[in-house]
């Protein structure tokens, strides 16, 4: 049965601790919904009602054109799943507001302290809870982490740095020609 929360309790950021992988869904008007997963040590809780996630240049920029295309002036819609491999079986929602936030820009240094910064760090996501919901889970699989993926981050930290910026400069639209907000500075990580 599922149960909304106004806040993140105790429990349900032990078990957002436990997860090694999270997915990502945002949705502009007249453009595809954006759903993405997510893996590395990238999610952090910042309180009851806020969470960040770290995110790396990839294959697009759709969560940034998304939140910035669904502003309300509280940000853009977003939610964040977690699923439990393991026991007890439990999926996890946060319903929430978000907003991308670039190195250059005020709240990065606040945000940036929470994580190890990845090679070909693009931005941080920073997000105002507005709901949980937890639910059964019964239907996900059991399984096991054999390990992180290190491809993404071995292609960003032999990029070179000039080269990822330009690349950075022209990816100013979604898929669907949504503008964007990116940065084109190169983030070599720790």
């Amino acid at each position: 049965m599922a149960m909304f929360f106004d806040a993140l309790d105790e429990k349900h950021i032990a078990m957002i601790a436990q997860q090694p992988v999270f997915f990502v869904a945002t949705a502009a008007a007249d453009a595809r919904i954006n759903l993405s997963p997510k893996g590395y040590d990238a999610f952090r809780v910042l309180g009851p009602n806020r969470v960040a996630y770290l995110d790396l240049g990839g294959s697009g920029n759709e969560t940034n054109a998304h939140l910035l295309a669904d502003d309300n002036g509280k940000g853009g819609r977003i939610t964040i799943m977690f699923c439990n491999f393991q026991q007890p079986a439990q999926i996890l929602r946060i319903y929430g507001r978000g907003n991308p936030v670039l190195p250059w820009e005020s709240g990065w240094n606040e945000l940036a302290d929470h994580f190890t910064l990845l090679p070909g760090t693009r931005q941080i996501f920073d997000i105002t809870v507005e709901s949980v919901q937890t639910s059964c889970g019964y239907g996900v699989p059991l399984m096991e982490l054999k390990h992180e993926r290190q491809t993404l981050v071995k292609h960003h930290a032999q990029a070179d740095p000039a080269e990822w910026a330009g690349k950075a400069r022209r990816a100013r639209t979604s898929i669907d020609g949504l503008p964007t907000r990116t940065t084109d500075r190169f983030i070599a990580g720790a």
